[in-house]
């Protein structure tokens, strides 16, 4: 159009230094991916041109200069006072005429035919903005719902102005960027009515671990603003990469948020803001505010960004609550996770304490110190280096002081909130949405904030003590083995997947259970003719599900899922539940079902439980869970487990009720294992393998039952060792019966995890897979090289 202004749809990203990152990459994917189906809103952009001749006037750009020059920017209070005379210089500057009249006739164009709610969003992009190695997001301003040329105008100046907010000087000094070298340009892009549907981001790789094969969602309702800002806890979805390019069902996981504010347009308030925030009725924060076809719509437009970038993606989207549809507002790289290496940073709690607060965990990593409780931006200046910063939730503007603190607890925050952004790239823990953290914790008091115990970030009284590790990964031996992984969380398995393995010799699903679910399945199955309390503390948990069954089959599905997508290709082997009775007793509406038994260990669990009449319906839920993983999402790198199984006859009972609902061995590939943790399966190995297609020792249960002891009894603790000569006689039997029938023999007790001469002694006896406890992989893995070498 101009020196000064250029449409959206004439940019790309070889135009970065001409209008910055943000508006270059929506000129990008404009030119680029249109017809791809990437649907960006239009608009134009004043180029860093524009801005360095608006701030040549009067010799603005100079006095900047010299008020930048000595300012130390760790002293919030100057820095605080600098920028505010900074930006009242630019606000109280005119745009030069040229500029004026440019904007004049571009926007004059755009809203040529549109009516009268026609209105924009006015955004800034800096010229080093949106860079592979730095996050610039959110440091400069962003306004919503503009209406009229003279509001467009004067928020084009307001965006100038941003460029020195306080935590924008302070960034670019952190990082090493000159600020003078870092031009502005305004994009004015038409606004998507999701104020009335829904927003939010989207990353192409889990933010946490880095797994790259999945899409990670945030969605609420309203102007994504508040997603963005961390002022709601969002709903959440993992895409499978690999389960959508296939035309599959793909969504792995779902979390509720609560989405208790919604923001909107305003309709002439008197303060002038554009926008206005409203509380979201109950009966929608009770449901997802996009649907799984829209999940996986979003998961495909931003893969195709991802492929056209060739890195992985930071995106922001909206949907237009008046046409339905759904687009894409901004595109920028993600500048943490792909920058991983061959370096695994491992931290441990070795201490628990009180649990005071508890949230959505960011970073995987552990910091202590002390509490320090900062409800006001004009207090941030007490927090002292090595301090937690405990608030309602941050924004750019706390990034100068962010910085000194040694974890972030915040009320308020999903993980792609601008706390969980600046969290990771600092590398410090933050615990994010906790809700009432502000109130919970006290001001002075020592706290140890740890997120490296899964999906939850907990916040512990006191200094506990945590150890810190590097695992590096990058020539791992070969051995004569096969490592596989112990794994029931599946909000740690994005993480494990890092470390070298060939797969999950156990996941537990009981563990699925108890995380994801909580309540006892016979409660969910009957739970039209449950007492009324009862029903009253179950009905939040299953609301956002058709009914109480499929919450239980979609949860459990989602947990095995998402194991199985993050170690596929290589097998998952998923034992069926294992609850003792005292343990499901403890579920929700357990204590209803299930009955006293002086040693539970040795009671209904296992196979007896899944043949029995009062188990049965309970068994198909989880028969069916799996079916959805392996038939619908083509994750048929699941193999079945079977645990505790007395007899032979039991064993063919098991094998035939899980052919009934659909799990038939050899069928689609399904391989059926037995867990070997009786004695009698190893002094009958010949006839328990004819129902199975392989064993898994299970040598915790084995060893208790060949020497008489209860693992649970501390007064005979000590006797407890699988390396027992009668122990290993009952193994090395297993081991050579399953050889000799060209079957599937592993081992996922816990012995190989405690005892590396044990693992180097099953190998001598032939065993084909070792699964460990995640934190044992590395070092196991080098012993038996060493053995082996």
């Amino acid at each position: 159009m101009s020196d000064y202004i250029v449409s959206l749809d004439q940019t790309g990203m070889d135009q970065i230094d001409r209008v910055g990152g943000k508006n270059a990459s929506l000129g990008e994917m404009i030119r680029h991916l249109s017809q791809a189906g990437v649907r960006v809103p239009g608009g134009f952009a004043t180029t860093s041109v524009a801005f360095q001749d608006f701030l040549d006037q009067g010799g603005l750009a100079e006095r900047i200069k010299r008020r930048l020059e000595t300012l130390d920017t760790n002293d919030v209070i100057a820095l605080a006072a600098a920028g505010r005379e900074i930006r009242q210089w630019v606000v109280e500057t005119p745009l030069q005429p040229a500029l004026e009249r440019a904007i004049d006739d571009a926007y004059a164009t755009m809203s040529a035919g549109s009516g009268d709610g026609f209105s924009v969003a006015v955004r800034s992009s800096a010229t080093a903005e949106d860079l592979p190695t730095a996050s610039f997001a959110g440091q400069q301003e962003t306004y919503l719902n503009i209406t009229g040329i003279d509001e467009v105008k004067r928020r084009i100046k307001d965006v100038f102005a941003s460029l020195f907010n306080d935590r924008a000087i302070s960034y670019r000094v952190h990082h090493g960027f000159d600020h003078h070298k870092v031009a502005l340009s305004a994009g004015i892009q038409r606004m998507v009515r999701s104020d009335i549907g829904a927003s939010g981001v989207m990353f192409t790789l889990d933010t946490e671990s880095g797994f790259r094969d999945v899409v990670f969602i945030t969605a609420s309702y309203g102007l994504g603003e508040l997603v963005v800002q961390g002022a709601v806890n969002p709903d959440e979805f993992y895409v499978y990469k690999t389960s959508l390019r296939a035309g599959r069902p793909a969504v792995l996981r779902r979390n509720l948020g609560s989405k208790h504010m919604r923001m909107g347009y305003s309709s002439g308030r008197a303060d002038g803001h554009s926008v206005v925030t409203n509380e979201v009725p109950e009966s929608d924060r009770q449901r997802f505010s996009i649907t799984d076809e829209e999940a996986e719509e979003l998961a495909k437009l931003a893969m195709l960004i991802e492929d056209h970038y060739g890195r992985p993606m930071d995106i922001e989207w909206a949907r237009d609550g008046l046409d339905g549809k759904l687009y894409v507002v901004q595109a920028r790289p993600e500048t943490v996770q792909s920058r991983n290496s061959q370096i695994i940073e491992r931290f441990d709690l070795q201490q628990r304490g009180k649990v005071l607060v508890e949230g959505r965990s960011i970073g995987q990593r552990i910091g202590a110190g002390v509490a320090r409780v900062i409800t006001d931006l004009s207090t941030m200046a007490d927090l002292r280096d090595g301090d937690v910063l405990v608030t309602d939730m941050t924004d750019p503007d706390w990034e100068p002081v962010m910085k000194r603190a040694a974890a972030i607890v915040t009320n308020r925050g999903g993980r792609t909130c601008h706390a969980a952004i600046i969290a990771r790239e600092l590398g410090v823990p933050a615990v994010v949405g906790c809700g009432d953290a502000t109130s919970r914790l006290t001001d002075g008091e020592e706290v140890t904030v740890s997120c490296a115990e899964g999906d939850t970030g907990f916040v512990y009284a006191g200094n506990l003590p945590f150890a810190q590790r590097q695992i590096e990964l990058n020539a791992m031996p070969e051995i004569p083995v096969k490592i596989m992984m112990n794994v029931g969380n599946p909000d740690r398995a994005f993480a494990f997947a890092n470390l070298p393995n060939k797969g999950v010799g156990l996941a537990r699903l009981e563990f699925i259970i108890n995380r994801m679910i909580g309540i006892h399945p016979r409660a969910l199955l009957e739970y039209d003719s449950l007492a009324a309390e009862l029903k009253a503390t179950i009905a939040p948990h299953v609301q956002a599900y058709p009914s109480p069954r499929e919450f239980f089959v979609t949860r459990l599905t989602e947990g095995i899922a998402t194991i199985a997508a993050a170690f596929a290709p290589h097998p998952v082997i998923v034992r069926m539940s294992d609850f003792k009775s005292n343990e499901y007793a403890n579920l929700i509406g357990g204590q209803v079902y299930e009955p006293h038994e002086e040693n539970p260990m040795l009671g209904f669990r296992g196979a007896s439980r899944y043949v029995a009449d009062s188990f049965r319906a309970c068994f198909a839920m989880e028969c069916e869970a799996l079916k959805r993983v392996r038939d619908q999402m083509g994750l048929t790198n699941v193999e079945v487990m079977v645990p505790f199984v007395r007899t032979p006859d039991e064993a063919a009972e098991v094998v035939a009720l899980l052919e009934k609902h659909g799990l038939k061995r050899g069928e689609n590939g399904l391989k059926v294992i037995m867990m070997c943790e009786l004695p009698s399966n190893a002094l009958l190995a010949e006839s328990f393998l004819q129902h199975f297609d392989g064993f898994s020792i299970g040598s915790n249960d084995l060893t208790q039952l060949t020497l008489g002891l209860d693992r649970d009894s501390g007064l005979v603790a000590h006797l407890f060792d699988e390396r027992n000569e009668a122990v290993k006689f009952l193994m090395s039997r297993a081991i050579a019966a399953c050889r000799k029938a060209g079957k599937y023999i592993g081992i996922c007790g816990q012995g190989p995890s405690d005892h590396e001469d044990l693992a180097a002694w099953l190998l001598e006896q032939g065993i084909e897979s070792i699964s460990l406890n995640p934190d044992t992989v590395v070092e196991t893995w080098i012993d038996l090289a060493n053995r082996t070498a």
